[in-house]
């Protein structure tokens, strides 16, 4: 043991143990003892000084567990201050809270601020809150900055729970927002598709001669162009421009996108255009979502001309962009030009991945080449690229359309294996088809199948299995099928009561016929006049109802014509 652990013998030792056989032997912990024999290092002025001169906080925790199995060694608060500060500093956040919970250590509540924030770098919201929750509970309240700093971190993860908790025990200590905070809650608000609340918020800042960051303005016109409202997108650009905030190549981006997920294509095209006369230059993302528009329009003719000024200014297409225009060619039938596209796309080194395969196998369903879309999932699974809901509702729809329903049943039960929904569109066509080959029982189990396995059944499919019911003279059954829809506030289509009134016509059932109209007239919809011809016929024809009463219900309102 040193005699003098203050001395410069003791300082010298620890300058070599600390810059030599710590920073320097990857097993420094075995031979440390036997390196300085003389050395008490569990004297709290040995081990405080070797961290001091230490500026690496993995070692520091290193240095930390050693000394835990040296004999007589005890935890010092200053040494659980100075490592917990490092581990801080260095934003080590899981390693400092698992210091936290061996050590029991109760750090000062500045120190606990920027552990806060810390916390939030790395997304640890819930840890974070916990920790305003311990300074809550010791009257402390913490700065601004560290609210704004949890405040951010639960928007980045999208916890608004924690957001909004944060937010009102900011409002119970009476701490003032300042311009980020308020940026925050718009952001928020946003997020929690309130984004009118947002735009007011933002007007009440910008009148009290403050001006947000571009990010706030940015997604309030991502979420305007979500909902619709243009209106009110438009209201924020112009704040913007007034403001002396200008948008970006990122508002824009955010407004094309926008119009075109709403079909709203033109526009997305005008603004796009515009924002090139203003002197911005698209990058690859905004070229590709026009591209994606216009190819989803089916204005192929403008695509070609946009990823044409693409390369010519230097932006190599990537698999997205690829992808969107194969598939605008697959919509218009272009089926050379398409693959000849792919294969450009595969030379390109794009080809090996899910999506690709997907839009390959989508085009060739949809325009009936089935068998090369199966050779294509085949690769797929050869190659072990994955497989998803769109590769399967591609295939079980392209094979029932041409009327393979074998193949169609076999990706429909695929499909449900894997964990994954059937769409809308490749449901109904196998339900369609399986009605029109006569197997409407199958259709029916089916349809139970994914009720049972808490899937949404298409309500387009339940007009179909009514129809097919009709058809073979279940006329029964197909009547309670179109009440239970009703029943359920679900809206059949106007032409199955109408080809069920027809149904029940020709098989002299009147009295179900008139029931069915009934529920047609209330549903809001009018009588074809050559189906309600057919019907006033053969009430003519039967002595038990009379034709003027019958007139009388069909033509009240206008509803026949």
């Amino acid at each position: 043991m040193l005699k003098n652990p203050r001395g410069p013998q003791m300082k010298f030792v620890v300058k070599i143990m600390s810059l030599k056989s710590v920073r320097a032997q990857p097993r420094w912990e075995q031979t440390l003892t036997t390196v300085f024999p003389n050395v008490n290092f569990v004297d709290p002025n040995i081990y405080n000084e070797v961290l001091k001169r230490q500026n690496n906080a993995f070692l520091s925790i290193r240095f930390y567990h050693w000394l835990k199995s040296l004999n007589g060694f005890s935890l010092d608060p200053i040494l659980c201050k100075e490592i917990f500060r490092r581990l801080v500093e260095a934003n080590a956040a899981k390693a400092a809270e698992s210091f936290l919970k061996e050590t029991k250590f109760e750090p000062e509540p500045e120190l606990l601020e920027l552990y806060i924030e810390c916390l939030g770098e790395n997304g640890l919201v819930e840890l974070a809150f916990d920790v305003f929750e311990r300074l809550k509970i010791i009257g402390h309240c913490a700065p601004l900055q560290t609210w704004n700093s949890a405040l951010s971190c639960a928007l980045r993860t999208e916890r608004l729970d924690i957001f909004w908790a944060l937010y009102g025990d900011m409002m119970q200590h009476n701490v003032v927002p300042d311009i980020d905070t308020t940026g925050y809650l718009t952001r928020a608000f946003c997020i929690d598709n309130n984004a009118a609340k947002g735009y007011n918020l933002l007007r009440q800042v910008l009148e009290n001669g403050h001006v947000p960051s571009k990010i706030v303005f940015n997604k309030l016109v991502a979420a305007f162009c979500k909902s619709g409202d243009y209106g009110k997108m438009s209201s924020v650009l112009h704040m913007m421009i007034a403001k002396n905030c200008s948008p970006d190549i990122y508002t824009y981006q955010e407004i094309i996108n926008g119009l075109n997920k709403r079909k709203m294509r033109y526009e997305g095209f005008r603004v796009f255009n515009d924002l090139k006369c203003r002197g911005y230059f698209p990058d690859r993302v905004m070229y590709t979502t026009m591209i994606h528009g216009l190819c989803n329009n089916k204005w192929l003719g403008e695509a070609r001309k946009v990823l044409f000024e693409m390369t010519q200014n230097g932006i190599v297409p990537n698999e997205y962009t690829y992808n969107a225009f194969i598939n605008g060619l697959w919509r218009i039938g272009s089926i050379d030009e398409a693959e000849k596209f792919y294969k450009e796309m595969i030379s390109k080194g794009y080809g090996e991945s899910t999506i690709s395969y997907n839009t390959m196998i989508s085009g060739l369903c949809l325009n009936g080449k089935v068998d090369e879309a199966r050779v294509l999932f085949e690769q797929m699974k050869e190659k072990g690229i994955a497989t998803d809901a769109i590769t399967y509702n591609s295939l079980m729809k392209g094979f029932s359309r041409n009327g393979k329903i074998a193949e169609g049943l076999y990706f429909f039960h695929e499909l449900l294996n894997h964990g994954f929904e059937a769409s809308t569109a490749s449901f109904t066509i196998l339900i369609e088809r399986l009605c029109e080959a006569g197997r409407t029982e199958q259709a029916k189990m089916l349809w139970k199948d994914v009720l049972d396995r808490g899937m949404e059944a298409a309500v387009f499919s339940q007009n179909k299995i009514i129809v097919a019911l009709g058809e073979q003279g279940c006329f029964q059954e197909g009547v309670a099928w179109l009440k239970a829809m009703i029943k359920n506030n679900m809206t059949p289509e106007k032409k199955t009561f109408e080809r069920l009134i027809q149904c029940l016509c020709v098989s002299d059932r009147l009295d179900d016929a008139l029931l069915v109209l009934d529920y047609m007239l209330q549903m809001g919809f009018s009588l074809e006049k050559c189906v309600c011809n057919s019907l006033v016929n053969k009430l003519c024809q039967d002595d038990s109802h009379t034709i003027e009463s019958c007139l009388e219900e069909t033509l009240q309102g206008n509803k026949c014509h």
